[in-house]
């Protein structure tokens, strides 16, 4: 049965557990390495990582344990999802990783991992880590001719969950069925579609495809969508997933920001229903100056934090106090990531 989600997103059959948690908001999005071998036209990888043996917890580069389990704790992740690049070119980095995040945070926390190398060894390697659920990335090039892959060997020595995903290319239907077909066979759990996506790095493929954008707003390609749900049409005894754009955007990645911002916001600092903190910023050439009249208009020490170059103030306390006070005002809403981009800026006075 073809079952409707939020924004746009269908499924037929069950939801793989990996999925669950990014669908909670509750998954860490681990980036081991940028490295891979497999040149896929569509990857959408961002160009500072594309290609580059760097690490990500998150939105935020790390580059110590300590500063992954800082990640995982600011959001209280109940599970890990391993990405890249592929994950496979670093098999002493990626087995370290799992068996690191169950070590501190137990079996319960759920691993899944995203790779395009189909290697019974390697996948038995990174089970024997700690691995709950695999994702397989096969090549556009052996969606037709999986037989000449080591799918079936793989999954027949594995006991987690195995699964493939890859996106949903406009017009490849008959590829796309074929590829199901052949993964059910060989005894696969589930398959998920995302919607194909340009970015940056793969930007190319639009003009070389005759792709075009689904619309203003978004970063989908048109066409995408409409054959993941001819597929899911036509693969209804399966468990297959259609992720779209605005369901990773809409749902997860805003689930995320509210998760960590409720864990990491102060007693000072504003959380929004869509996950962004709300910080209200004074500035002054003497910050001591400053924080004296703030204490002469009765405003508590636990609602500002003075800064090397300005001051905190809660939002609510700035706007009341922002037309009586001598410095320039203004109120910040940023992401609650390692970056804390600013997406809005308001001058209070």
């Amino acid at each position: 049965m073809l079952r409707k989600m939020e924004c746009d997103s269908a499924c037929t059959g069950r939801v793989a557990e990996g999925c669950r948690h990014c669908i909670d908001g509750s998954k860490m999005v681990l980036f081991v390495t940028g490295l891979c071998k497999w040149n896929c036209y569509y990857c959408p990888v961002s160009l500072e990582k594309k290609g580059r043996d760097v690490i990500y917890a998150n939105e935020g580069r790390v580059f110590t344990d300590e500063e992954i389990i800082a990640e995982a704790e600011a959001m209280d992740a109940t599970g890990t999802g391993i990405t890249g690049g592929d994950p496979l070119l670093n098999m002493d980095r990626t087995t370290h990783m799992i068996r690191l995040l169950k070590g501190r945070f137990g079996k319960s926390h759920h691993i899944h991992l995203y790779t395009a190398t189909i290697d019974p060894e390697k996948a038995l390697e990174l089970q024997e880590a700690g691995l709950d659920e695999i994702r397989f990335h096969p090549p556009e090039s052996v969606w037709t001719d999986m037989g000449r892959t080591k799918l079936r060997e793989t999954v027949t020595a594995l006991d987690i969950d195995v699964g493939i995903e890859v996106p949903a290319l406009p017009g490849k239907e008959r590829e796309l069925n074929a590829l199901i077909s052949y993964a059910r066979d060989a005894g696969v759990d589930f398959v998920n579609l995302n919607e194909l996506e340009f970015s940056e790095s793969n930007w190319d493929m639009m003009d070389t495809y005759g792709y075009s954008v689904r619309d203003e707003l978004s970063s989908a390609v048109s066409g995408s969508r409409e054959t993941a749900i001819a597929v899911l049409k036509a693969n209804k005894r399966a468990n297959v997933h259609f992720c779209s754009s605005t369901f990773k955007d809409g749902v997860q990645l805003r689930r995320r920001l509210i998760r960590r911002a409720e864990h990491t916001a102060k007693p000072y600092q504003q959380v929004t229903e869509d996950g962004t903190i709300v910080r209200g910023y004074l500035y002054a050439d003497n910050l001591a100056s400053a924080e004296a009249d703030l204490r002469s208009l009765g405003v508590p020490e636990d609602l500002y934090e003075v800064l090397p170059d300005r001051i905190e103030v809660a939002p609510w306390v700035l706007e009341d106090i922002a037309s009586s006070v001598g410095y320039r005002c203004f109120l910040s809403e940023q992401y609650p990531t390692a970056d804390g981009l600013e997406v809005e800026r308001t001058p209070l006075n």
